[in-house]
């Protein structure tokens, strides 16, 4: 009976167990599946059970020690997709395609679960070939899903592997299809195709989602999210920074719960603030270190973000910072040139101009793969010193590109700027070689033969351009203007070859020239005769006058006149004198303030003054003989010498006695 009991009991479980899960209660089903291992431990199916509740509930860690705790009970077959998922929701990639793979049989679970875990791991085309399989052997609900699946991985391969996507025949019936098929063709560089895609992803987003009527516009908004930062991000490439930037500002606003989401729109503010904005990239920054962001983004966004982190540090000033998140770049990617960039940039910043082409050059050796990037910054920086002649050195020793047309005209023009002709034709003769034997005939061997000969007609090199000349005509007999160029070049090394080339100019009878040699004789032709000035009569003075009319008069400005002015009052004729030149000035009155001292111009001395030096007394002690007072002679002289403040000027004197005689002439007074 007590067996009868147990049986019983455990019947009630599962039953329990059946009805909780059908209703979504795993917390329930959990409880119940307890009981049931109380009653037998080892019993497979109720692990099983235990081990699905706990992944339902989210509690991946507690399933996966379960699975441990009894490896001897549940086998590898029968619980294989439940250990691979919670590997993968705990983010141990690698372990769960361990796992998949030790799998006896792939079941669609296990396919399905491979293909995301491939994805994750940026295998695009082991995960590709998954979701083929996936779509063209499965038939039930979910072929919607791996067709946007599919999508994705075709979008990820176009962005980070430049991978020129396959037409697969999806149809764009969902937001999702839409937003990966825009994303592929931002990976092309087409992006005003990706801004339609993305506008009809918008369109279809807000019209499935309005059709539920619990979902909120917040929620529209939120899920709308990510659709606008791609399209901020075109704006970006298309250089429409403001715009770009206002559309981040917003969907930082809405705070999305997707991390990886806000990362990167904050990484992209910071790269549209550069050096400027500081402060609010320091703040931004902060948003790329959120938890759980280096499992949401690809290697290569999170080493972006890692990159403008340490630019960052470099504007701000921070040189300690920056160069330790540089070298910390450089050691996880050894082969990778911007970390290296930036280490020199960080020393040309604190004038360590050697040291930075001594970085490079390092790099450049145990790199040959970026040496040509590698050397043409350090030719960049050689320049930036004054070294013109050295950065031409480093430029020609770049050999995939020294004989590259742009290579080729930066070298002459360089050699140019420091006069050295010789080394600028050897660089176009070095040009011309190389294409003769590798492309000769081609539009880019031509051209550089039309432009060395060219450069050396230009420098008076006439008997050098021959040769070239000689191949441009031969190339094209009727080009009659480089005939020309090499008869010019003839006549001052063999006049008779100039003279037998010359022959093979047109006639004149040929030229369709449209012109009357007889009248161009007898024309005046055009002279300029200056018209002298004299008067305007009829039709030309009414012209001038009505040139007049349009040019503006100058207005004439008022003068300043005096505060106290009176209109009524005749002004002082003398008022442009000084006062005491004027023929009313009395002088200052004697008298007043006589004795004191302190007044009048250095070095000035009066009676009064006497009396008070103390180096006149008898009891004085002797001082140093003060400059002008050596003797008693030239104090005395001094002491009656008037101070030049107050000697009138001779002129003023002069003017003043004249002025006082013409009053007594014409007095009342009769003396």
């Amino acid at each position: 009976m007590a067996a009868a009991g147990g049986a019983g009991t455990a019947a009630a479980l599962w039953s329990e167990v059946n009805r909780s899960g059908q209703n979504g209660d795993f917390g329930r089903a959990l409880k119940s599946v307890n009981k049931l291992l109380q009653i037998n431990k080892d019993d497979v199916t109720a692990l099983h059970c235990k081990v699905v509740c706990l992944i339902q509930n989210g509690s991946f860690k507690e399933a996966l020690s379960v699975i441990h705790t009894h490896t001897k009970v549940l086998t590898s077959d029968c619980i294989t997709f439940e250990k691979a998922y919670c590997e993968y929701r705990l983010n141990r990639i690698e372990n769960a395609l361990k796992t998949i793979q030790s799998a006896s049989q792939q079941t669609d679970k296990l396919k399905e679960l491979h293909g995301q875990v491939l994805y994750r791991l940026e295998r695009y085309d082991d995960c590709l070939a998954v979701y083929r399989d996936l779509i063209r052997n499965s038939q039930d609900d979910y072929e919607e899903e791996r067709k946007t699946n599919l999508s994705a991985v075709v979008a990820a391969q176009s962005t980070w592997e430049k991978v020129e996507p396959e037409d697969l025949g999806l149809q764009e019936a969902t937001y999702e299809l839409c937003y990966n098929a825009a994303c592929a063709l931002i990976g092309q560089g087409r992006l005003n195709e990706a801004m339609k895609n993305l506008q009809k992803a918008e369109d279809l987003c807000r019209q499935s989602l309005s059709e539920d009527s619990d979902v909120t516009e917040e929620d529209i908004e939120a899920e709308l999210a990510i659709i606008h930062g791609q399209m901020a991000y075109i704006m970006q490439l298309q250089g429409r920074t403001e715009d770009a930037l206002q559309l981040y500002n917003q969907i930082i606003k809405l705070k999305p719960t997707d991390v990886g989401l806000i990362a990167v729109i904050a990484n992209n503010i910071i790269t549209i603030n550069k050096d400027q904005n500081v402060f609010d990239s320091k703040k931004k920054v902060k948003l790329t270190n959120a938890e759980g962001v280096e499992h949401k983004l690809s290697k290569k966004q999170l080493q972006a973000i890692e990159f403008n982190k340490a630019l960052l540090a470099m504007y701000t000033n921070q040189a300690d910072q920056c160069r330790k998140l540089s070298a910390s770049l450089q050691s996880q990617n050894p082969e990778h040139l911007l970390p290296v960039l930036i280490q020199a940039a960080q020393l040309c910043r604190e004038k360590q101009h050697a040291g930075a082409i001594e970085l490079l050059q390092d790099f450049a050796e145990q790199s040959p793969a970026n040496s040509a990037q590698i050397k043409l910054t350090m030719a960049q920086l050689k320049i930036a010193q004054g070294s013109v002649t050295k950065a031409c050195i480093i430029l020609r020793s770049i050999e995939e590109l020294k004989h590259k047309p742009g290579m080729v005209s930066a070298l002459v023009t360089m050699y140019s700027h420091e006069e050295d002709i010789d080394s600028a034709i050897e660089v176009f003769t070095q040009a011309i070689q190389w294409h003769q034997g590798y492309q000769p005939k081609s539009p880019v061997h031509l051209s550089l033969i039309r432009e060395a000969a060219n450069f050396k007609l230009k420098y008076g090199r006439k008997k050098e351009a021959i040769s070239d000349l000689e191949e441009l005509w031969k190339q094209n007999p009727r080009d009659i203007h480089t005939l020309a160029q090499l008869i010019s070049a003839y006549s001052l090394v063999d006049p008779e070859k100039a003279k037998v080339l010359s022959k093979h100019l047109p006639s004149s009878d040929t030229m369709s020239l449209k012109v009357d040699v007889d009248v161009l004789e007898n024309s005046p032709g055009a002279t300029y005769v200056r018209k002298k000035g004299g008067k305007l009569t009829g039709e030309n003075q009414q012209k001038e006058q009505g040139q007049g009319d349009v040019k503006k008069k100058k207005r004439k400005k008022k003068g300043k006149l005096p505060k106290n002015y009176d209109p009524k009052v005749t002004p002082d004729p003398e008022r442009w004198l000084p006062m005491r030149e004027r023929s009313y000035y009395r002088g200052r009155k004697k008298g007043k303030k006589k004795d004191q001292i302190g007044k009048g111009t250095q070095g000035a001395t009066t009676t009064g003054t006497s009396e008070l030096d103390a180096s006149k007394t008898a009891s004085s002690p002797p001082t140093s003989p003060r400059p002008g007072s050596t003797t008693a002679t030239s104090s005395a002289a001094t002491s009656n010498m008037i101070p030049p403040r107050h000697q009138k000027p001779a002129g003023a004197a002069a003017t003043k006695k004249k002025q006082q005689q013409k009053k007594k002439k014409g007095g009342k007074g009769g003396w």
